[in-house]
């Protein structure tokens, strides 16, 4: 019969058979459209706030438009690893919140479903969302912001001027330079005062450079009035040697071409094997403190910052349950405050790891497990 009529059953009961139960097809569209909005805000949001920080250099410095852009389409993915979770949180409290608004969350509970069961849906969506995150920092965003890395530097050799403020030093991340100017003539090009300190493996000075005016062309600083000091191991001076002018590359580093045919050394465009090697360096050099630090606990946060996803829905969860009748503004505000919270614990938890005060491994998962236990307290209480 089924020959007959050209009917094919058993792919039809295959596809029956991958169909998710109704159960968690009634609750994941309930997460997606609360999910995608929070998405795409926050991502607006960061968009809109890095463009506004460049606008300067557009109006100031009269940067090309399409440059400016670039930087900030290519900078927004940064904001993966706080997007995804945030997009979790919110997506959980106002979903779950509403079905616990119209008591549908009773009405299932009641029919013989354990609240565990039916928790199941949405941490598998949070188990999800957070291998996504993970991959998409991992492998996208490095590349991404390394592009938009390079064309701020591009945004500086159109524009003449570097990106410090007089009297303030500036540490270069690509080679831990310390950069400081005693201010910036007029015409936003010439600075007057420039030092740049290179340190050693001992913490002292292994040379000084000082000028009395520097300016940017193309990808070089030019500096004029050069004194060039260099130091021994003990942080005594062993000669000096002055010249009329000098070169570097920017961003201050040995020259211009080893720059641009290198990636950077910035945390975000580095991936978790690229961020181990570095750290595995700078232990061999015997180089320690802060910079050792920074790095350690950027390395933790590749996987800690997504696994936040999977957090925030455990700790949502119960959070919907108890406060869902109160409508959605209360999910709204519980999911701003939960982030502010969360963000706060996370720069706490990096201050210790990055001084070496407590493991910074450790330290970095401080607040997914704060907030994790806390979630699995809440659904004890609830559920008994």
């Amino acid at each position: 019969m089924a020959s007959i009529s050209g009917a094919r059953p058993a792919p039809l009961n295959l596809l029956r058979s991958l169909r998710l139960p109704l159960l968690d097809a009634y609750i994941l569209r309930e997460f997606m459209g609360p999910f995608v909005f929070a998405f795409l805000a926050f991502f607006l949001f960061w968009g809109f706030n890095i463009f506004f920080l460049a606008a300067s250099q557009v109006i100031g410095h009269g940067a090309p438009i399409f440059l400016v852009l670039r930087f900030v389409v290519f900078r927004i993915p940064q904001s993966i690893p706080m997007a995804f979770p945030f997009a979790a949180l919110f997506a959980t409290l106002l979903g779950i919140g509403r079905l616990m608004a119209d008591n549908e969350i009773n009405a299932i509970r009641t029919s013989g479903t354990s609240l565990w069961r039916l928790c199941l849906t949405p941490l598998v969506f949070g188990f999800t969302v957070f291998l996504f995150s993970w991959a998409m920092n991992e492998f996208v965003a490095p590349k991404s912001v390394e592009v938009s890395t390079r064309t701020f530097y591009q945004i500086i050799y159109h524009t003449g001027a570097l990106p410090v403020e007089a009297q303030f030093f500036r540490k270069d991340p690509d080679t831990n330079n310390e950069f400081f100017i005693d201010h910036v003539m007029p015409d936003g090009r010439t600075m007057v005062g420039v030092q740049i300190f290179k340190p050693g493996r001992n913490g002292y000075w292994n040379e000084t450079i000082q000028a009395k005016t520097a300016h940017v062309a193309g990808p070089t600083l030019v500096l004029n009035g050069v004194v060039i000091t260099f130091y021994n191991g003990q942080g005594y001076m062993t000669s000096q040697v002055d010249k009329s002018e000098a070169s570097i590359g920017l961003p201050l580093g040995e020259n211009a071409s080893q720059f641009l045919s290198s990636s950077s050394s910035d945390a975000w465009t580095m991936d978790s094997k690229q961020l181990s090697h570095q750290v595995s360096a700078l232990q061999a050099q015997g180089v320690g403190g802060e910079a050792l630090g920074n790095l350690q606990v950027n390395l933790a946060d590749k996987l800690a910052f997504p696994f936040s996803a999977l957090v925030a829905v455990l700790l949502a969860l119960p959070l919907a349950i108890m406060f869902g009748k109160k409508g959605r503004m209360m999910g709204i505000a519980m999911s701003i405050i939960a982030f502010f919270v969360y963000f706060i614990l996370s720069e706490a938890a990096a201050a210790f790891g990055s001084t070496g005060r407590v493991n910074p491994y450790l330290v970095s998962w401080v607040p997914n497990l704060v907030f994790g236990i806390g979630g699995l307290a809440l659904l004890w209480y609830e559920e008994h």
